[in-house]
């Protein structure tokens, strides 16, 4: 028998067509011998869908249309188990029945921690990071005191709030300046490179800061690393076990990582209305795997890489971004990716791990978690109402 597994994408954020690419790769990839490939969309107005026709990248270049052919749905648990159930029109009769949970989503509101809260809610299994993980990785400030608290390098950074900013900048400005420029000004809740700017002069500094306050209210401001190597290593595991991948090392066009970069490379360009057709996301990024550094920094960042993933409570296929001063062999964290661009499959393939394999081994671990969960004590049989005789009286007070 298959097991019946939902592919939850999409969401309202501003990586909503990266997490699309990202979803389809995967569903492309499962052994559809042994899953029943359940699609679960979520709108840019937060509706969600099924059908099997979400498994194609062209139909999402109209989704109008298809609003026509898809379920609205909406993910619940009835007492024989975990159903999506249709929306549209009097009876709410069952579409699907779910065994697991795949969320490949990207970026604030979905990414988060909040759908990984919504389905820890509901009890159904799920791969990837918990609630608490997935808030940690999201917020680039609360990751860096984190890591900090663990002794996990980060480089030299300010942060603050976009009230602060506006109700008085100095002190900020100041702050700023004595982290010496060039600096990198970033939305602190955004990823795929959204809203980054880099800044080797002070002059320019305001500009940075107002186009990334455009994106968030949270705002960090790093020191930008000298002779900067970026690499990736990318984690799967859980809290008992952890293997790495290999390590690759970017090849940047700009002066970071950006958005076209990352998933666009170099298919012909075009306004972003919807991912470019035949894009691989981050696969597409001009890398050397392995990437040519040292045992001695290898061995390094392999260690970090472990050390990040169990210090922010990760689980599941995770990548983390790495900084290195090639001169002075430095190597700093620059930020952890829960649920990564093309679920970092790339970085498993040159281990000799196919996508397949990557997602089973994934999909396995997060239901043997879900059954060992389910050994612990969570509840209690007795009723501390039973014998409560207070009535309803001043209970608002």
């Amino acid at each position: 028998m298959k097991i019946k597994l939902g592919v939850i994408f999409g969401g309202e954020s501003v990586e909503h067509e990266i997490s699309i690419i990202t979803a389809i790769q995967a569903m492309n990839s499962l052994d559809q011998d042994k899953y029943e490939i359940i699609p679960i969309y979520i709108s840019k107005d937060r509706i969600w869908y099924t059908g099997k026709m979400l498994m194609e990248l062209d139909v999402y270049k109209d989704f109008n249309e298809l609003k026509r052919y898809a379920n609205k749905v909406t993910l619940v648990k009835e007492e024989d188990g975990f159903y999506l159930i249709k929306t549209k029109g009097i009876f709410h009769r069952r579409v699907n029945e779910l065994d697991i949970v795949l969320p490949i989503v990207h970026g604030k509101g979905v990414e988060d921690g909040s759908l990984a809260g919504f389905l820890e809610t509901i009890g159904i299994p799920y791969v990837g990071p918990s609630m608490l993980g997935a808030a940690l990785g999201q917020d680039k400030v609360v990751m860096k005191q984190v890591m900090e608290a663990n002794n996990i390098p980060v480089p030299k950074y300010t942060w603050f709030y976009d009230t602060e900013y506006l109700n008085d900048n100095k002190i900020i400005l100041e702050n700023i300046k004595k982290l010496g420029y060039p600096v990198i000004v970033k939305p602190a809740n955004l990823g795929s490179s959204i809203g980054i700017t880099v800044v080797k002069e002070e002059k320019d500094i305001v500009n940075a800061i107002e186009e990334a306050i455009t994106y968030d209210n949270k705002i960090v401001v790093e020191k930008v690393i000298d002779n900067l190597l970026e690499v990736n290593c990318s984690v799967t595991g859980n809290y008992e076990y952890q293997e790495a991948s290999v390590i690759d090392e970017i090849i940047p066009k700009h002066d970071f990582l950006t958005f076209n970069d990352k998933y666009i490379g170099n298919a012909k360009k075009g306004k972003l209305k919807m991912p470019i057709k035949g894009s691989k996301g981050m696969a597409t990024t001009d890398r050397i795997i392995p990437a040519r550094i040292s045992e001695k920094l290898a061995n390094e960042i392999t260690k970090l890489a472990k050390e990040t993933f169990l210090a922010l409570n990760l689980k599941g296929i995770a990548r983390i971004d790495f900084l290195l001063d090639k001169k002075n062999e430095l190597v700093y964290v620059n930020e952890p990716n829960t649920i990564p661009g093309s679920l970092a499959f790339y970085l498993w393939e040159a281990k000799g791990v196919s996508y397949s394999t990557l997602l089973d081994n994934a999909i396995k671990m997060a239901i043997k978690e879900y059954k060992n969960n389910a050994k612990k004590t969570t509840s209690f049989e007795s009723n501390v109402l039973s014998n409560y005789n207070g009535g309803l009286k001043g209970i608002k007070k």
